[in-house]
């Protein structure tokens, strides 16, 4: 295992991007740039009857407007998934169309695209487009879409579901349930939310000289996308067409995938052959970026007289909004996070995927492993309320031992390391959790009601999913004795500019600035993970960690050579190699000229020195941890404050505990955003989104918490050289737990046994009056 030094190095890329020399989607203009302009849907459902372009193809500054009909070279964005429906019959296929022809089926499906000189002239024209619309019926989510007789999504599928996946032991966990000593049922739900990443979505296209498509695209996937875009939509070679991403100002999930706008403006700009751009306003991501998380979850969870864990049972109604697609997959794929860190014998779930008349759902910072650790979390603590046994004690005595793994679940996963009371143990320290009630009595003497949530919280990374995936890289010496990196894995605003180069450096002994990062172009290697999975330092850090191995190796045989020295007498360090014992050494710069130079290079040794590594997991990792929140209510108003948040994160190896820290901070305040506020609403009778500005959809606020108290904690893993885990979900995932649980704590005094997520203002404030009546 290659041994990880830790140190917190700021990160590289910040000052580059505060001082404006970024280059983002909206940033380069190269000349001729045209601007694209989505003409969409005022409707959620609605048969198309006529399109009219005229009126808007003469208006000054239009170049070009297209419809449905003029898509004849390029194929919609491909449907369906390979889960079945109710009946074992495959989930249906519901091709995406780039312009919607003859139907629309949510607010915000495009129906015309302009071209024109500037974003006035085209904004201009699309609003003199006229497009005759024919209402009907629609469903907004997934309870009306599942009632008998609702309006139908699609025509072929009258029940609206999309599919049903089903997994476990279902007549174990039912027999189990009805033996138990106690049976806790729980019907809640998880708020739909949207990612509202700092840069918006956004891509620009041209043709290349060498007659390539090239499209600029603010994507955390660029050899997926490049892939996705050859194969399905345009039928070329990928390597007919080069993707580059530059900068990226935050992804989460949502700008993972095929965006038909992507598929468009690069359709556009080979059929008008001048470069084409559309950047996003913030109202149009909010109607058209893919959402998450939304669904309704019945749950039974099963205790023996002991307080441990019998069975549990569960089904999630999932909301997939328009279509189903490859992308819908993120409630099944890490639902096995409901197993949490617990020994549970029996497991049964169902996950069914709903359609309703809203924008697709896809991944979104955890894709299902917030959702499945919620499930669970929010369990124990109503089943230790009902018992009268502590939340901490219950989740104590149900745990999996160190001694028992790798550990099996009953549900999908197996587990190969992991020290869950030790992660306990050390956030209960961090959160004073012993001298709680003291605090609780100190707030009911203010008038305030004082709660506290546990979360142990567990999540599958390097994946997708349960496929490990594989990563490239490569590094280079340069003549002049700087390292060049090139990692499959994508920057994405998270720090990997840093993280990588500084994993070079450190092996190296050189300063950071030495080592130079290129990365995000598909032209640069022949493939990629991208980002996505917190697979960056665990799969792609293996791969330029296997690629700095052999840099060393055939540098250290170059070394030897120039230095007359057998190759076992080589040291490396601080950037030079040295006879051991002596004061005999070359720089990097002189291996690197003689690297090049044919006449001393060893035999057997090519000229040059570069060298790439490729790395495949024999297994995906299992990041897990405890997170502890406490939250303070004022009773009169229902304002929810955050007054200590505690989390401890078992990451195995950790690189750069400043980065570290930064990603778990920005995540527990994404959980706990949407445990707090952040929801997307729709009108159910005309199917209008209520919450599509930040006026109306309530993000989290630099004051909104208090300093957070981080630890972390190794247990090695053995599934890559590193050791490491991944770290990119890790806050989100036990943070949507903590808070609400420690919601739920601060209410439960006045018999309320459960509140739904957003705890907004109103909503506490409405679930108080109604305890006191």
């Amino acid at each position: 295992m290659t041994l990880i030094q830790p140190k917190s190095l700021r990160r590289r890329e910040d000052h580059r991007l505060l001082t404006g020399q970024g280059n983002y989607a909206a940033d380069s203009a190269p000349p001729g740039m045209a601007t694209a302009i989505f003409l969409r849907s005022p409707h959620a459902h609605a048969r198309i009857t006529h399109i009219d372009t005229a009126p808007a193809r003469g208006l000054p500054g239009v170049i070009a407007v297209y419809t449905a009909d003029d898509l004849t070279d390029v194929a919609p964005i491909p449907g369906g998934i390979n889960f079945p429906r109710p009946d074992g019959s495959p989930a249906p296929k519901t091709d995406r169309p780039l312009l919607a022809a003859d139907r629309v089926r949510f607010v915000g499906e495009p129906v015309a695209l302009v071209i024109a000189e500037t974003r006035a002239d085209g904004l201009e024209a699309a609003e003199a487009i006229e497009v005759g619309y024919a209402p009907l019926p629609l469903v907004a989510e997934p309870a009306a879409a599942l009632a008998l007789g609702a309006p139908a999504v699609w025509d072929d599928v009258p029940d609206n579901i999309g599919f049903l996946w089903q997994r476990g032991d279902a007549d174990g966990a039912n027999a189990a349930l009805a033996a138990s000593a106690h049976v806790t049922q729980l019907d809640f739900t998880v708020s739909r939310v949207t990612a509202n990443s700092m840069e918006p979505r956004g891509a620009w296209a041209c043709v290349a000289p060498d007659g390539r498509l090239e499209l600029h695209a603010s994507h955390q996937s660029p050899f997926a996308l490049r892939n996705a875009m050859a194969s399905a939509n345009f039928q070329v070679p990928p390597t007919d067409i080069r993707v580059i991403p530059g900068d990226v100002g935050g992804s989460f999930g949502m700008k993972s995938g095929v965006h038909l706008e992507s598929v468009l403006v690069a359709w556009a700009a080979r059929r008008l052959n001048r470069p084409v751009r559309w950047i996003a306003d913030r109202t149009e991501g909010f109607l058209t970026d893919e959402q998450a998380r939304e669904m309704r979850v019945s749950a039974a969870l099963g205790l023996d007289a002991d307080g441990r864990f019998t069975a549990l049972r569960l089904r999630w109604d999932v909301n997939l909004g328009a279509y189903v697609s490859g992308r819908s997959g993120w409630s099944v794929g890490n639902i096995g996070g409901v197993a949490g860190v617990y020994q549970i014998p029996f497991i049964a779930a169902q996950v069914c995927g709903v359609f309703t008349h809203t924008v697709p759902t896809a991944a979104y910072r955890g894709a299902g492993r917030p959702e499945a650790t919620y499930a669970i979390e929010r369990l124990i603590d109503v089943a230790a309320r009902e018992i009268g046994l502590s939340p901490y004690e219950m989740r104590r005595r149900n745990l999996i031992p160190p001694e028992a793994m790798p550990y099996k679940t009953a549900l999908t996963f197996t587990y190969d390391c992991g020290e869950f009371e030790a992660n306990m143990q050390e956030a209960a320290a961090l959160a004073d959790l012993e001298t709680f009630e003291q605090r609780r009595a100190e707030a009911a003497q203010q008038g305030k009601l004082r709660g506290i949530g546990l979360c142990n919280c567990i999540e599958v990374a390097g994946g997708p999913f349960l496929r490990p995936s594989k990563d490239l890289a490569t590094l280079r010496l340069a003549g002049d004795g700087k390292l060049v990196l090139r990692s499959g894995s994508m920057s994405v605003g998270q720090g990997l500019e840093t993280t990588m180069t500084q994993l070079v450096a450190d092996r190296f002994g050189i300063p950071l600035e030495q080592v130079v990062w290129e990365g995000g172009d598909t032209d640069l290697l022949p493939g990629g993970k991208g980002n996505g999975g917190s697979g960056a330092l665990c799969v792609g850090g293996s791969a330029v960690s296997l690629a700095t191995d052999k840099v060393i190796d055939k540098a250290r045989r170059i070394a030897a050579d120039l230095l007359e020295a057998a190759v076992t007498d080589i040291e490396l360090s601080n950037g030079r190699f040295t006879i051991a014992g002596t004061d005999r050494s070359v720089d990097l710069a002189t291996v690197a000229q003689a690297a090049n130079d044919p006449t001393q290079v060893p035999p057997g040794a090519e000229a040059g020195l570069v060298e790439s590594g490729e790395f495949t997991p024999t297994a995906v990792t299992f990041p897990n941890g405890t997170h502890i929140c406490e939250v303070e209510i004022d009773a009169d108003t229902g304002v929810t404050e955050i007054v200590r948040y505690s989390a401890v994160e078992e990451l195995g190896r950790v690189l750069n505990p400043m980065i570290v820290s930064g990603q778990i901070h920005g995540g527990v305040v994404q959980g706990v955003g949407q445990a707090l506020g952040e929801i997307i609403r729709h009108d159910p009778d005309s199917g209008q989104m209520l919450t599509a500005s930040f006026m109306d959809y309530q993000m989290p606020r630099a004051n909104d918490g208090p300093d957070f108290r981080l630890a972390t904690r190794e247990v090695p893993t053995s599934v890559n050289p590193l050791g490491a885990k991944g770290v990119g979900e890790a806050g989100t995932v036990g943070a949507l737990a903590a808070a609400m649980n420690a919601v739920n704590d601060a209410l439960a005094p006045l018999g309320i046994r459960h509140l739904d997520m957003p705890a907004t203002p109103l909503r506490v404030w409405q679930a108080i009056q109604a305890a006191k009546a």
